[in-house]
């Protein structure tokens, strides 16, 4: 569902709180201020993907804080992505200032003060989405929010061209709810956080970095019903003992994290309408579970239904 918000009418003060409460309702409680209430003209269109939310915003300069009074411990937890397609942006959360220009991104954590300063006109598309999808300690990931992530160069050069044309499809109306083009914007996110705690000095950003590399690894080979531990290790150049003590130090093991991601796969392919002819057993065997029973019996102890039944309620709507 996409949804349009367009301040532009001769009432002035009720154009600058419109944008105001839109901002607001569409992501998280925040303070939006500007200089020049009667010169200010905004435009927000959103639209969910899935797990994802996409915004483009447009607007005059203007200030976006979360302040500590506005955050609550029952506000979800959610990440945020800023990226810059016209004018300047300044983003600071947890001590850093990120300088945004057109074709740069950074990240940035709702459960802890942040600010957005743009002085001038511009245009940002935002996603946003559930903190725990990233799979970060929140001392990691504490230490990557806003940092600006450079859309000529690295991953990020794959990250900015797919926003921005997703942002294209979102203003013409022509972008629909897609839990797998979710799951890419989410893919690549990962994959450039990676990058950047590659660029880290201290042992345990390295770390942080091949754990992050080896999940991408797994994630592209999730359909294969041989790929091992073995393999894994060999592909990354380290021992399978270390592979184990990377997911360990997570509190998770790796068959168990591959299981999990493989289950997960297989339970939105049963959400997918367009999926609906293909037999549940095919369905698990795209995601590397070949044996059928021991699928049905995964996918009840996780999800609390067997497999066709969680298929025929999402037709009905009851999921």
């Amino acid at each position: 569902m996409t949804e349009l918000v367009t301040t532009g009418g001769p009432a002035v003060a009720q154009r600058f709180d419109g944008f105001r409460h839109a901002v607001s309702d569409t992501f998280v409680p925040l303070a939006t201020t500007t200089d020049d209430v009667a010169a200010f003209r905004g435009r927000l269109r959103t639209a969910d993907l899935g797990t994802v939310q996409l915004s483009d915003v447009a607007a005059s300069g203007n200030v976006v804080r979360r302040t500590p009074s506005l955050i609550r411990r029952s506000d979800p937890d959610f990440l945020k992505l800023g990226l810059q397609v016209r004018g300047y942006c300044v983003l600071s959360q947890d001590g850093r200032e990120a300088a945004l220009t057109p074709g740069d991104f950074a990240v940035y954590d709702t459960t802890r003060p942040y600010q957005l300063a743009f002085d001038d006109a511009y245009r940002m598309l935002v996603v946003m989405f559930p903190r725990n999808l990233l799979r970060l300690p929140p001392a990691h990931l504490a230490r990557l929010t806003a940092r600006r992530v450079s859309g000529r160069q690295g991953l990020g050069a794959l990250v900015t061209p797919l926003l921005v044309e997703l942002g294209r499809r979102l203003d013409v109306g022509e972008l629909a709810a897609n839990i797998h083009l979710a799951d890419a914007i989410l893919d690549l996110r990962a994959a450039s956080f990676a990058e950047q705690v590659e660029c880290a000095v201290d042992p345990e950003a390295r770390r942080r970095g091949l754990l992050l590399r080896i999940q991408g690894f797994v994630s592209d080979r999730l359909g294969d019903p041989e790929l091992d531990l073995a393999t894994v290790a060999a592909a990354h150049h380290v021992s399978v003992r270390y592979v184990q003590k990377l997911f360990e130090d997570e509190g998770e093991t790796v068959t168990g994290w591959i299981r999990a991601r493989r289950l997960e796969h297989c339970r939105r392919d049963l959400a997918d309408a367009r999926l609906a002819d293909l037999p549940v057993g095919s369905v698990a065997a795209r995601w590397g579970l070949v044996d059928a029973a021991h699928f049905s019996r995964l996918f009840k102890t996780t999800y609390g239904v067997s497999p066709r039944e969680y298929r025929s309620r999402c037709a009905r709507g009851d999921n």
